[in-house]
């Protein structure tokens, strides 16, 4: 699994870090940074952050699934 984020989306509400803080940082009038793509054992708090993020600017990735 991989986070990706759309930072075209992104408007900086901060609800990843929220969510996830050991995987997202939002700086103060900024836009999202993955501070780890592989969320690992992260795995839960990543998909809570893709879930509630408000402009859907996070997705995780099945890496496993590409041929």
């Amino acid at each position: 699994m991989r986070l990706v984020v759309d930072l075209d989306l992104c408007q900086g509400h901060a609800v990843c870090q929220d969510e996830a803080p050991e995987l997202f940082d939002v700086p103060k009038q900024g836009q999202v940074r993955i501070l780890r793509a592989d969320p690992g054992a992260d795995l839960e708090a990543a998909r809570a952050a893709v879930r509630y993020c408000p402009t859907q600017a996070l997705s995780l990735i099945d890496d496993s699934a590409v041929d």
